[in-house]
């Protein structure tokens, strides 16, 4: 028995908001919009690859949580590559972001937040922003 690793995590958040939430992790990260089963709360579910990864799901009407509300969720964590299309794609949609260049490992780390608030880390092992 044992954590084998991140399987998915959820965002819930108003209609209004998750639409903005899935273009912005379709069209600025670059997953994509798949399959989802027909669950009673209307969604989407966001696939790397052939895994979904991220699931959206829109609050009901008589939801009590307050979807922008802080809680000690802090972010999560890709692991990514291309890290120089990565950024253009960032700047080029105008999203804020922070970067920090770790020597050991070798890496670089982007720190940033989707549009319904939940932490974004970006790692891109072995890459640098020096040109090689």
């Amino acid at each position: 028995m044992g954590i084998r690793g991140l399987n998915h995590f959820n965002v819930t958040a108003s209609a209004e908001v998750i639409e903005r939430v899935r273009d912005f992790y379709v069209e600025v990260l670059g997953l994509s919009v798949g399959d989802r089963p027909g669950f009673r709360r209307a969604g989407f579910w966001l696939y790397a690859g052939t895994e979904p990864v991220v699931h959206l799901t829109t609050c009901d009407g008589d939801d009590t949580r307050t979807p922008d509300a802080r809680s000690t969720f802090d972010h999560v964590a890709f692991s990514c590559e291309g890290l120089r299309e990565f950024v253009g794609r960032l700047e080029r949609a105008g999203v804020e972001y922070e970067a920090d260049e770790v020597a050991s490992p070798r890496q670089v780390q982007l720190f940033l937040r989707d549009p319904a608030g939940v932490g974004l880390e970006l790692n891109f092992e072995g890459e640098s922003f020096a040109r090689e």
